[in-house]
């Protein structure tokens, strides 16, 4: 159990934190002047347009590849679940070099400044006739391709874009979440409510983007498209700048990765090393080191046992040999969570199709609302904020209150909890894709339409139950992953602990690219025409979306059985908390 060492003798009376909380010139903060909802308004701000500009990219990015570049079904969706692959998979680099180097904030404001270098560069791709594609209709046959060179710098400017997220995506919301003191009761309570709120101020940007940014990319053009999300970025960016005086920071405090592999390699040199039965004999700092370095002290946990072996006193007192017994449990923790992080991978995958197949259906289907207008198949996305949206605002305002009656769980269920239910919905969110794409074929074939740019008479809004569906798992499953990563961290690997996250949606993207590859190839052998063709109305998605289906449920499955054995952090013991929650009114949580 994580035991609270506040630094009082050198602020007693003072209104300081008591989690260690600096300013930029590494100075303790007052509580009364900085952090809480007052700095996260900046944070959120910034979250909103951000994510407007992200999703402003990549929602229509398929439409393109595949228009624009003209690259076919497989390969415009796999380019796309590559590079947003690659975006929520460099936090891993980022969350390192913030925890170990250089501070969560300075690692942001740099990656930022990359990531707005990144957008000018993709808006000129798009806009600068040397750079850009030559023109080319929907409607016209054998299109002059793209030069190598401007499908150079297109790609160029994408991945400028997701090396820089690796500095901006697992860092902001952990900056967020850092400005809410864990000792204080009431701001305890309002980080609970944070997340949600963080993935409402999410939605509302890729609202934004799904509607105004996609109609402007597919009736405007990409070049106004494009330019709009950068400015937005540019704005994100000052915004988040003017809040700096109310931030509260945490100090870098080495590299988190190395103090992992000394405590598996100390493990490992006293493999056949007994461990004593008092764990008080383990090595272990004193109290007084700990709270002059302003951090926490973690008392020894029976799980991952083994690992106890590298506070065993035994051998020379050398970090890759000996280690603290804190050190050690930081290490479990991070550890025990990476059964979870599998657990997610497959759902991950799931999510890629919204921006890929999801978009390339809709695109086969009768668009038309009136004479005049054409729905772009990509904001039928909206569809899934808004049901995200709704679904949030129901979950903090009345889910959470009254269960919480019932659970006497602060959270009203338990991350876990929430995390299953949000899997069992993409198993139905399946089903409908799979069911909605058989009836589109049905409908191809009654009509004798087999040719690759006719258009199936099904309305495009038959597409709306698994877009609803996503959403609504989307809300249980979002926050879910992001307060799980953050909260079951250890204090010094806040960042890594938000790359789970990320890594979670990188290699779930990297996935989609897998299995969509290897069933195209697999299922063109043997002369058989193959279920994901370039050529929708003859494919056969819907044996794909099949497929999906059987593996979330195995999934599932798989993700019952680590619930049913992780074992969550201990709380910090604060006798305070229960009478704060028992006060607090509904709304105020």
């Amino acid at each position: 159990m994580a035991t609270i060492e506040k630094n009082r003798d050198a602020h007693r009376g003072e209104d300081y934190t008591q989690d260690g909380s600096v300013d930029l010139k590494g100075k303790p903060v007052l509580r009364s002047e900085t952090g809480t909802w007052k700095a996260c308004y900046f944070i959120i701000g910034y979250e909103i347009l951000e994510r407007m500009a992200f999703h402003g990219i990549q929602s229509n990015l398929v439409s393109y590849l595949t228009r624009k570049l003209l690259e076919g079904t497989v390969t415009s969706a796999n380019n796309v679940t590559n590079w947003s692959g690659t975006v929520w998979i460099t936090p891993i680099l980022g969350a390192y070099i913030a925890d170990a180097y250089l501070g969560r904030y300075w690692t942001f404001v740099s990656a930022s400044a990359t990531y707005l270098l990144g957008m000018c560069l993709l808006t000129l791709s798009v806009s600068v006739p040397a750079l850009k594609p030559p023109p080319c209709s929907s409607k016209e046959e054998g299109c002059a391709k793209a030069s190598n060179f401007q499908v150079g710098v297109f790609y160029c400017a994408l991945y400028i874009i997701a090396l820089a997220a690796g500095g901006t995506k697992p860092i902001i919301s952990t900056i967020g979440a850092d400005q809410f003191d864990n000792f204080e009761p009431k701001e305890k309570n309002q980080k609970l409510s944070f997340f949600n709120w963080w993935m409402i101020g999410i939605v509302i940007g890729i609202l934004i983007s799904y509607t105004f940014l996609v109609y402007i990319q597919d009736n405007v053009g990409f070049s106004l498209g494009y330019g709009i999300p950068t400015v937005a970025l540019a704005i994100a960016v000052l915004v988040f700048l003017i809040g700096t005086p109310l931030y509260r920071h945490k100090v870098a405090s080495g590299s988190p990765l190395t103090k992992i592999a000394q405590v598996l390699v100390a493990a490992a040199k006293k493999a056949r090393v007994p461990i004593p039965n008092d764990p008080k004999e383990l090595y272990e700092l004193s109290s007084e080191e700990y709270s002059n370095n302003r951090k926490l002290r973690i008392d020894r946990t029976p799980s991952l046992r083994f690992l106890d072996k590298a506070a065993v006193k035994s051998g020379p007192n050398k970090p890759w040999n000996l280690c603290p017994v804190t050190q050690v449990e930081e290490t479990k923790q991070m550890i025990k969570m990476i059964p979870v992080l599998l657990a997610t991978f497959i759902p991950s995958a799931y999510v890629a199709q919204v921006n890929t197949l999801f978009v390339k259906q809709g695109s086969t289907m009768n668009r038309s609302i009136g004479p005049h207008f054409d729905v772009p198949p990509a904001s039928l996305g909206v569809f899934i904020t808004i049901s995200m949206l709704i679904g949030l605002l129901v979950y903090d305002r009345w889910f959470v209150p009254t269960i919480r009656r019932y659970t006497k769980n602060p959270r009203g269920i338990t991350l876990m909890q929430r995390m299953g239910a949000g899997f069992l919905m993409h198993i139905l969110v399946m089903v409908a894709a799979c069911l909605a794409e058989r009836k589109r074929l049905s409908v191809a074939r009654a009509n004798g339409i087999f040719g690759k740019n006719q258009i199936v008479p099904i309305t495009i809004f038959f597409l709306l139950p698994q877009f609803i569906l996503m959403g609504i798992a989307e809300a249980f499953i979002e926050v879910a992953l992001l307060e799980f990563f953050y909260d079951q961290a250890p204090e010094a690997m806040k960042s890594i602990g938000a790359s789970y996250y990320t890594s979670s949606k990188g290699v779930g993207y990297f996935l989609s690219t897998f299995l969509l590859t290897t069933v195209s190839n697999i299922t063109k052998k043997h002369g058989h025409r193959g279920w994901i063709l370039d050529n929708l109305n003859i494919s056969h998605i819907d044996y794909f979306y099949a497929f999906l289906v059987v593996l979330s449920i195995l999934n599932f499955i798989f993700f019952i059985l680590v619930s049913k054995l992780f074992i969550y952090n201990a709380e910090f013991e604060n006798p305070k908390m229960d009478l704060a929650l028992e006060t607090l009114p509904d709304n105020e949580e």
